[in-house]
């Protein structure tokens, strides 16, 4: 089926939970009066990224009350958003939340947590251990979320369990900038989400966030990258956006036909090589 995408590519306030919970809100309204069947919100929108020793604080069981709103909205146009997960043995999560038909269908925890240069995610946050897709009301879709996709075996797993199309949250910085080619981390995410969708035959949905915190710049740039690898939607940069676009479903039934990658896929000697690898290295 066709369907309008809205991807809120909005500035949330650090470490302000409720002033990002109402600007989250209000954006799913506005794709609910454009019609969007689906919105998607960058990653940690509900918290902002860099919270360090404030993590405990904002952090969200799935069943708080606080996200009876979304749920509720979620029976008008699926949801998904990013926030900070609590777990009941109080182990804290970068997670991204798929909401539809007034209940939390999926909940994905970022597996690939980066702590290198500006980044310092695995020393507030827990890893996640699984890539699975999931059925949703557009078919099976795989959520990750930023540093998840810069690992190719993440979104090769979630086509393989049959994902047709991939979310990916993401709080991005700009960082580089290429003589005539414009902001470094932009060109480095276009050709990835490009070629991601280019070699799996599949849509990717790209929503980054904007705005500064301890002083650096998140770049926006969301985009909707057909299953062909062309953007058929793409946001402001550095600014705040609101981006629309139309799903084809025949695209992605074109170019499955055309470039039939994922049939002709062999999982089998892919599993075999990998533990040969494994076996090798001494695991």
């Amino acid at each position: 089926m066709d369907f309008l995408v809205a991807l809120a590519q909005i500035k949330p306030k650090l470490g302000c939970l409720d002033d990002n919970l109402a600007l989250v809100e209000a954006a799913v309204e506005k794709g609910i009066d454009q019609g969007a069947a689906l919105i998607v919100f960058p990653e940690l929108a509900l918290t902002g990224y860099f919270l360090k020793d404030l993590v405990p604080d904002v952090a969200l069981h799935v069943e708080d009350p606080r996200l009876t709103r979304l749920k509720e909205l979620s029976r008008r146009i699926s949801i998904a958003v990013g926030l900070v997960e609590v777990t009941s043995d109080y182990r804290f999560f970068n997670s991204a939340l798929y909401l539809e038909n007034g209940e939390i269908r999926h909940v994905h925890r970022k597996v690939y947590l980066p702590t290198y240069g500006l980044f310092d995610e695995q020393r507030y946050l827990a890893r996640g251990e699984h890539f699975r897709a999931f059925d949703s009301r557009f078919g099976r879709i795989g959520i990750l979320i930023c540093e998840d996709m810069w690992h190719l075996s993440a979104s090769y797993l979630l086509a393989m369990d049959g994902a047709t199309t991939l979310l990916c949250l993401s709080s991005s910085p700009g960082r580089g900038i290429n003589e005539g080619e414009g902001l470094g981390s932009a060109n480095a995410w276009q050709k990835l989400t490009s070629t991601t969708a280019m070699f799996l035959n599949c849509r990717v949905l790209y929503c980054n966030r904007v705005g500064y915190e301890d002083g650096i710049n998140f770049w926006g740039g969301s985009e909707l990258i057909g299953p062909n690898g062309e953007v058929t939607a793409r946001g402001a940069i550095l600014e705040e956006d609101f981006v629309m676009g139309r799903v084809d479903e025949g695209a992605l039934r074109r170019e499955r036909i055309f470039s039939p990658m994922m049939r002709d896929e062999n999982l089998h000697v892919t599993f075999r090589e990998l533990k040969r690898i494994d076996r090798e290295r001494g695991n």
